[in-house]
């Protein structure tokens, strides 16, 4: 963790209101909210906009494959060494169908021996947008191959999204949950 305890705490449930309640409570999961959603309730007009995004980025509208869309988060995570981040999404990786192997092989990138060339396209796509903040002609020609042009607005989506969530965590201190493993 770049901080070892949080800037900004999440909140309690004793410090819900009735309308952080309805959205909060049904988020519980083995008795609490994570961390990420308590902290980010802190700012509750920021955080009823922004939860809209991010559950398309993770949700049913979203046009990625669910294991694609791992793939994208993971390595920006990683590049942006947000523990949290890394942490959270090995675990939904791992629901998505990502191994073990695949999850580790994505600290190493694109180049790493392995890859089925979708997939290094992918996180050679996420390493350019960290990088240059555009995907390269090449890469891009290379996702529209498989992608349509929804698909390929939802890779530049997730990647920035998960970029920005990547900055919060890191900035605001947000811990591992409970059972949930760091790098």
């Amino acid at each position: 963790m770049k901080l070892s305890k949080p800037r900004i705490t999440p909140l309690t449930e004793a410090e819900w209101t009735e309308e952080q309640r309805k959205v909060l409570e049904p988020a519980h999961t083995e008795g609490q909210v994570y961390n990420v959603m308590g902290t980010f309730a802190r700012h509750w007009a920021a955080w009823k906009k922004f939860g809209v995004w991010a559950f398309h980025v993770m949700g049913d509208t979203s046009t990625l494959d669910p294991r694609e869309r791992e793939l994208l988060i993971l390595r920006i995570g990683w590049l942006c060494q947000a523990e949290y981040e890394w942490g959270q999404h090995v675990v939904f990786g791992k629901k998505a169908g990502l191994t073990d192997t695949e999850i580790e092989r994505i600290k190493a990138g694109p180049d790493a021996p392995g890859w089925a060339p979708f997939d290094a396209t992918l996180l050679r796509a996420t390493d350019e947008l960290h990088k240059d903040a555009c995907i390269s002609d090449t890469t891009w020609s290379a996702l529209s191959q498989r992608y349509n042009t929804q698909q390929l607005m939802d890779v530049v989506f997730a990647v920035g999204q998960y970029n920005l969530v990547s900055m919060a965590l890191n900035t605001f201190g947000v811990q591992l949950d409970k059972g949930v493993k760091g790098f």
